[in-house]
């Protein structure tokens, strides 16, 4: 499988052009938020929903200043939402490093997550991309939706396989989704293109969470065995609820049981780790995962053959593949 820079390399120039003018967006008045944003561009990630919204704006046809802004608009408003999901979550750590939240605190980390939000709603509007920034904030509000269910949820214990497919179609696919539709919209696609590249950005979008979902029953090369987050915040994921559904009564309440009161207990999580496997949940969850990514992959099999096309389907290919 090609590397995040292989892939890459159709959208080179594009991502460094990208690159260099992203921080003067987040540039302000106030030297403590021009403190916070640095932190913030010199710790990107791995940029993977601009290079969704360049790749299928470079597969369907020329990159141009619409571009631009879309891929802007989608990592400001990605990036505020990271923020408040630290804050939310009370994590204090993201992608290896402290987390805005653990650094400056709860109430600087949710303000500079709305700063965030304003700066690619006013670029939006600058720039007069309506369209853009309709689809941006239709995904935000479905991504505050997922957010809110989840937590409805974890709470009760009793969400259904359904349930957790709504889930995560609206806390993580809506803004991959948005990635797609906006690299599209940028350049001129119809609709039918349009409504196509939005259920191939769903579909990889469900994937991809799936993939992160896998992440805690499996073994990492950080600590070599499995972290089992999701089950110490009471997070009921797919690999979970599908050995819960093939469980008698009896192991289903025990499970349950032990979920809500002995949930921060490292042994008692391997135990329902070991109990997840058992009962073929990693087996069924990967299948599903596979499943959605094929489906994606169809979606664009008949655009005619570009090297961005191929790189497009090789990032597709990454989500379900990737280490971390």
């Amino acid at each position: 499988m090609p590397s995040l820079d292989e892939i890459r390399k159709p959208i080179k120039e594009e991502l460094k052009k990208f690159d260099a003018n992203f921080p003067s967006l987040l540039k302000s008045n106030v030297p403590l938020l021009n403190i916070v944003a640095n932190y913030i561009v010199r710790r990107k990630g791995k940029q993977m929903r601009p290079m969704f919204v360049f790749l299928t704006a470079k597969t369907l046809g020329e990159i141009n200043d619409s571009t631009y802004t879309a891929a802007s608009l989608i990592e400001l408003l990605h990036t505020a939402t990271l923020i408040h999901d630290d804050v939310v979550d009370e994590s204090f750590e993201r992608r290896g490093f402290l987390s805005i939240n653990a650094l400056w605190h709860s109430k600087i980390a949710v303000l500079m997550g709305d700063y965030l939000l304003a700066k690619g709603l006013l670029l939006a509007v600058k720039e007069k991309e309506f369209q853009l920034l309709e689809i941006v904030s239709d995904a935000v509000r479905e991504m505050s939706e997922g957010e809110l269910l989840q937590i409805q949820k974890s709470r009760k214990l009793n969400i259904t396989e359904d349930q957790y497919f709504e889930v995560i179609r609206k806390k993580t696919a809506a803004l991959i989704s948005a990635c797609t539709s906006c690299g599209a919209k940028s350049v001129n696609a119809d609709a039918s293109i349009l409504d196509s590249m939005k259920r191939f950005g769903e579909y990889i979008g469900i994937a991809f969470q799936i993939r992160d979902d896998l992440f805690d029953y499996e073994k990492t090369t950080l600590i070599g065995k499995p972290t089992g987050n999701d089950i110490k915040e009471k997070k009921l994921t797919l690999p979970l609820i599908y050995a819960l559904e093939k469980s008698s009564v009896q192991e289903r309440k025990k499970i349950i049981h032990t979920i809500s009161r002995h949930n921060k207990n490292t042994a008692k999580v391997k135990e329902i780790i070991e109990f997840v496997k058992l009962k073929g949940g990693l087996d069924y969850s990967e299948s599903k995962m596979d499943e959605y990514k094929n489906k994606a992959i169809d979606i664009i099999k008949d655009i005619p053959e570009s090297e961005p096309k191929k790189a497009l389907m090789q990032l597709v290919e990454f989500t379900t593949t990737r280490k971390k």
